[in-house]
């Protein structure tokens, strides 16, 4: 088979994919809350300029059983991960012999809030940070440790434990901040770039067919505001930058690296797409 009858193939597989997806679902009209005390918000209005009128989180394409694991704390996997990141916390690492805790003392009351804002401008590296890049940043500069690698160590169970204090908090992008705008053109164009050899953009499934019936599970409006994420499916939590590859990778073309230019513009916009939304960390999807 030539070249040109392979792409040709590829991307008549894409739109194949796409016209096959099945009927429309609406989102459960159900309310998400955490051990009977905490309510978090799933449905809001859009910001001005977005292309959905209504917000909604992905628990509410989730199943029935997938939603009441995410409403139990101790029935909720990802929680074992947030416990694990109180432990690092607490831990004395690098030559400065600190924790995380030395700065910063309780994270219930130093954090709340820090993870439904981010990602926010770092002035000195003038361009977004968040919050893995924020660990980072802190265990060179004020522990004397190393920086973790990408999905290793304490980066995902830490930054679990991190985004967990704001929970049921509002997501907020400060869009004002430094050149943040321009990261969030940036991230906007790539959400709508089609890419790879399925001819496809975040949008084809998370915009144009939310909603719909692929691959035995609802296509939601992909929403990021309960990452790092339980997924049931891979047994394990899985971090914001980690299922950008894996949805890139899905459109069959090559991805970026984690924490890249293109990766961090894209969480920008994501996340000022999901404005309003509660955190929900750790949310558990399928």
């Amino acid at each position: 088979m030539n070249k040109a009858l392979i792409t040709s193939t590829m991307l008549l597989t894409g739109a194949s994919l796409l016209a096959s997806l099945g009927l429309q679902a609406t989102p459960v009209d159900d309310a998400l809350v955490i051990d009977g005390e905490l309510e978090i918000t799933t449905q809001v209005k859009a910001p001005e300029g977005h292309a959905l009128k209504e917000l909604y989180s992905g628990w509410r394409y989730r199943t029935d059983e997938t939603r009441a694991i995410e409403a139990d704390s101790f029935e909720n996997p990802g929680m074992l991960g947030v416990e694990q990141g109180e432990e690092i916390w607490n831990t004395v690492e690098g030559s400065e012999g600190k924790s995380c805790a030395s700065c910063h003392d309780d994270a219930a009351v130093s954090m709340k809030g820090v993870g439904a804002q981010y990602p926010k401008w770092d002035a000195d590296g003038n361009k977004p940070i968040n919050i893995e890049l924020q660990i980072n940043k802190c265990r060179v500069e004020n522990m004397g440790a190393e920086a973790y690698k990408f999905d290793k160590g304490g980066q995902k169970p830490l930054t679990a434990y991190i985004k967990h204090q704001s929970i049921g908090m509002p997501v907020t992008v400060d869009l004002s901040q430094g050149d943040m705008q321009k990261w969030w053109e940036a991230g906007k164009e790539t959400y709508y770039l089609r890419t790879g050899q399925l001819n496809m953009s975040c949008a084809s499934c998370h915009e144009k067919n939310q909603g719909k019936y692929i691959r035995a599970d609802h296509l939601s409006q992909g929403q990021v505001n309960g990452f790092p994420t339980y997924r049931l499916k891979q047994n394990k939590l899985i971090s914001l930058h980690n299922r950008f590859r894996g949805c890139i990778r899905d459109t069959r073309a090559e991805f970026p690296a984690a924490f890249s230019d293109t990766l961090m513009g894209l969480e920008v916009y994501t996340t000022w797409r999901g404005t309003g939304l509660s955190v929900e960390t750790p949310a558990v999807r399928q």
